[in-house]
């Protein structure tokens, strides 16, 4: 095959990548996901992964999708308003809505989706949105295909949140995004400080509840069930990807009339293929079952998250979050000693990652541990004596 400059250009663009240490290479799982996997023939615990719940690779989920596949068949093999909504699309958008609360629900391919085809949706020129300035990656792609004037507020800066509403004035409307739980350090949004701006200038809010959903408040509504403002925020994006069943898909649930504006006008609802029925099976089977066959998984998964942070703490560790979410930053803060230590730990056995700059600020380099309800207290308690071991032998710890 001849070589073009554009080729060499784009070798030039990964060596780049490389050299700066930012390369992302891939681990393949073979065989099933879960708390303990196999990588390149050795097996791993599993502790950087989002199945909260431990659903992902359950016997439960597997169950429940193979009847989908049995009653809904493999795919729709359109888009929602041509012929790919099935009836079991718009039972699980019930489902949803039931769940929190909310007038209406529409589904989409992944939450990254629903966070995109929202912004440009609702926003005009005229508008104004203001975003913590952690947000996820999609709502800032989705902020920059809206035409409304952007404004950025530190995060969690309830100061300087008012300082951007002041700033942004007298609009037609205006929207503050966050994220419900910032998925760098494990800590839920100040929404109820956030609800309380908005209503005092007149402006919307929407939460990406994520790494929420399924994991935080009393009955598992979420950082908008655990902060006190369930029914005051506008919109709600979520996923189907992670606490609640960990396949794949995501959703926008809020006001009715909202809803119904993206069923009209928001891109990847229009133009990509209706969610695999057998995956929205399986979800609305999690929503459905929540508050009872799988109530007691919330309650191991904060025990197993309180366990671990306890015995990591004692052992010595600086860790990060606030202590009520399985997102668990074991806080490293030089980035070849984050690099470092998870490659040291691939060899105890424990799966985990290093996160450095650009994913986390200059100087806040850690790893990212994420607990699961399915993991076995024993599994908890190789990995904190793995984490001691090399903690002592980089002199982490003492």
């Amino acid at each position: 095959m001849p070589t073009y400059p554009t080729q060499e250009l784009f070798a030039e663009e990964l060596a780049t990548i490389e050299s700066s240490g930012l390369t992302k290479a891939e681990k393949t799982i073979e065989g099933k996901q879960g708390v303990e996997i196999v990588v390149e023939g050795k097996t791993l615990l599993n502790f950087c992964g989002n199945n909260y719940l431990g659903l992902a690779g359950s016997e439960l989920m597997e169950r429940v999708a193979k009847e989908g596949i049995d009653e809904w068949g493999f795919g729709m093999g359109s888009v929602r308003f041509i012929c790919g909504t099935s009836t079991v699309h718009k039972e699980l958008e019930a489902a949803v809505s039931k769940f929190f609360g909310t007038e209406d629900t529409i589904l989409y391919s992944s939450c990254f989706d629903a966070n995109t085809g929202l912004f440009e949706t609702i926003l005009q020129e005229n508008d104004a949105v203001i975003s913590d300035e952690l947000n996820h990656a999609s709502i800032i792609d989705g902020i920059r295909l809206c035409k409304a004037e952007r404004f950025r507020f530190k995060s969690s800066d309830m100061q300087d949140l008012e300082e951007q509403l002041k700033a942004a004035g007298k609009r037609r409307r205006i929207l503050i995004a966050t994220d419900g739980v910032f998925s760098m350090d494990g800590v839920s949004a100040k929404l109820a400080a956030i609800c309380d701006l908005a209503e005092r200038y007149g402006a919307l809010v929407m939460v990406d509840e994520s790494h929420a959903t399924g994991v935080l408040g009393e009955r598992g509504r979420g950082s908008v069930e655990k902060e006190g403002v369930l029914g005051r925020v506008d919109l709600i994006t979520s996923t189907f990807g992670k606490a609640m069943g960990g396949a794949c898909g995501g959703f926008t649930t809020g006001h009715k009339k909202i809803i119904d504006v993206l069923r009209q006008r928001s891109r990847p609802n229009l133009f990509s293929n209706s969610l695999m029925p057998a995956v929205a099976y399986a979800a609305k089977y999690v929503f459905e079952h929540f508050d009872n066959e799988l109530k007691d998984i919330r309650g191991s998964l904060l025990e197993n998250t309180t366990y671990f942070r306890t015995r990591m703490d004692a052992a010595g560790f600086k860790l990060g979050g606030d202590g009520t979410h399985p997102i668990t930053p074991v806080m490293l803060f030089d980035e070849a000693t984050a690099a470092t230590m998870a490659e040291k730990l691939l060899a105890h056995g424990i799966y985990v990652r290093g996160f450095t700059y650009p994913v986390v600020p200059k100087g806040k380099a850690r790893i990212r541990v994420q607990i699961s309800a399915a993991h076995t207290t024993e599994q908890l308690d190789k990995a904190i004596a793995a984490f001691s071991a090399v903690g002592r032998e980089m002199n982490v710890i003492q």
